[in-house]
Parts: structure tokens; C-alpha cells; sequence
């Protein structure tokens, strides 16, 4: 399966260029971090064109306003979608790209669209159905593994479990989640990393969640959950550590450790 991407570039006069890169979505953080010239030259040397994915097929993108100085950009994997090394990616960005806004982008192709006064409609999947992965077991070795494709849904102060994320965020089901949770293996406390979640409080009808990735449609989620508050805290997970009242307890994130691989993985993608 490609691992296509698109990359724009928008030039001082207004106008922007269209890029497609059928493989760019791969270690595409790692690559921006080579700054503004570096990223400029890897982005025209790819083929132009005026194929803008869809949020269905699009797997990472950025934009590049020389003018205005706004670097966009998300991605569904790499080192800004793990925990441990978010925010030391992010940080490396805003280093290489100093006096530069860096922007992570939640809404997938369709955010760059509204950035350029286009119409996100274009690029939106609206008639395929929300594809949710399956619930996983206390005991699946998935949990062991350092960075498991694992989304948390806490339910109340006393309900925990796990879904793969494997394709949508849960939080696209809307309350048809609580459905397909009732009777579902639990979790006493996950204590894994996650690359996103989602809290649920029935009595305050209150719904946040997060993500390190980006979600079609993002910011219409109080859409799916008609009669409920929505909230979306982005790449906040502390904020669902703290909803869940323990059940959700991932371990803690050292930051200069972080900081030193997520730069040796830049160095050696520049070497290879």
C-alpha cells in the first residue's frame, strides 16, 4: 500500500503549487526537519500535481507558505503520532523552522484546503463508512510493544478498554460506541502509550478526546453526538489522564532522552 502524501507550497504572490509524493507520507516529520531550504528543495524535486488526496487516501501532507511563513503539516505515522516523542518532534521543528508559525493540522487535507480559501468539500470522504478497529484484550501482547496502535476509551471513573487503531478514531462512531463497549473486554488501567483517546462521561453527557494523528472531519464530532458536549483537546492526553480518574495511566515521557532520538532518527534518514 503507498503511503501517498501531498505537499504544497505556497509562493509570496499568493499563488501555490501542488505536489504529490506516492511514498512522502513515510518519515515525513523526520524530513521536514531539515528547515525551510532543505524542505523546499525535497518538495520541488517531486512531481507536481493537481491531485489533491482525499482524507480517505492522504496518510501525511504539508504546506509551506513562504509569504506568511506558516508551516502546516500532520502525519499518521512516525515520531510526532508517539507519545513518547511528540513533543520533542514538534520542538525540533519549531527549532529548524525558527520565525516560522509550525502548525500540526487535525483535519487531514481538508484543513489545507480552508488555509488556501478553497473548498474542503473537494477532498472529503463522506460516504464511506466509519471503519473502527477492533477491541483488544488486557493481555493482548499489542500492550507490550513500546508503541502500540492502541486508542484508550475511558468511560465514567470506573470503565477502561482499549480499541486498535487500526482505522478511525472511535470517536467517530458517535454514541454507537457506548453499544459496541458494553460487554466488551475491560481494563482495570491501561498503562500503555496510546496515539489517542477518548473519555466519556454519561452522567455530565460530556465526550474529549485526542489524537497525535489527524481525523477526517475533526471538528465536527458534536455533529455525531447529538444531545452531548464535545471536546476536543488535540494532542492533549493529559487532560484525559486526568477525566479518567486513573484509568488511564500512561507512562511518563523524558524529554531529553526524546530529544536525542528523535535527532539520531533525522540523522540517519539523512544518511540512508
Amino acid at each position: 500500500m503507498a503511503d501517498r502524501a501531498n505537499f504544497v507550497v505556497v509562493r509570496e504572490s499568493g499563488e501555490y503549487e501542488l505536489y504529490l509524493s506516492r511514498f512522502g507520507a513515510v518519515g515525513l516529520d523526520l524530513d521536514l526537519l531539515a528547515g525551510p531550504a532543505g524542505a523546499l528543495s525535497m518538495v520541488r524535486g517531486l512531481r507536481a500535481d493537481d491531485w489533491w488526496l482525499d482524507d480517505a487516501l492522504c496518510q501525511g501532507a504539508a504546506l509551506l507558505d513562504l509569504g506568511r511563513k506558516v508551516l502546516m503539516l500532520f502525519a499518521w505515522e512516525g515520531p510526532s503520532t508517539v507519545m513518547r516523542y511528540r513533543a520533542a518532534t514538534l520542538e525540533l521543528l519549531r527549532e529548524a523552522w525558527a520565525g516560522w508559525d509550525v502548525r500540526w493540522v487535525y483535519d487531514g487535507p481538508a484543513e489545507l484546503r480552508t488555509y488556501l480559501g478553497l473548498d474542503p468539500e473537494k477532498v472529503r470522504d463522506r460516504a464511506g463508512d466509519t471503519l473502527v478497529g477492533h477491541l483488544i484484550d488486557p493481555g493482548d501482547e499489542e500492550l507490550t510493544d513500546p508503541e502500540p496502535m492502541a486508542v484508550v476509551v475511558t468511560v465514567g471513573s470506573d470503565r477502561c478498554y482499549v480499541v486498535a487503531n487500526v482505522s478511525d478514531h472511535p470517536i467517530r462512531e458517535g454514541t454507537a460506541l457506548l453499544d459496541r463497549l458494553a460487554g466488551g473486554p475491560r481494563h482495570d488501567v491501561c498503562r500503555a502509550p496510546a496515539e489517542g483517546g477518548v473519555h466519556v462521561d454519561p452522567l455530565r453527557r460530556r465526550v474529549g478526546w485526542w489524537t497525535l494523528g489527524a481525523s477526517a472531519q475533526a471538528y465536527e464530532m458534536p455533529r455525531r453526538w447529538p444531545g452531548w458536549t464535545v471536546e476536543f483537546w488535540q494532542d492533549r492526553w493529559d487532560e484525559h489522564v486526568r477525566a479518567s480518574h486513573g484509568r488511564f495511566d500512561p507512562p511518563p515521557v523524558e524529554g531529553g532522552r526524546a530529544l536525542a532520538e528523535v535527532r539520531a532518527m533525522a540523522d540517519r534518514g539523512r544518511d540512508s
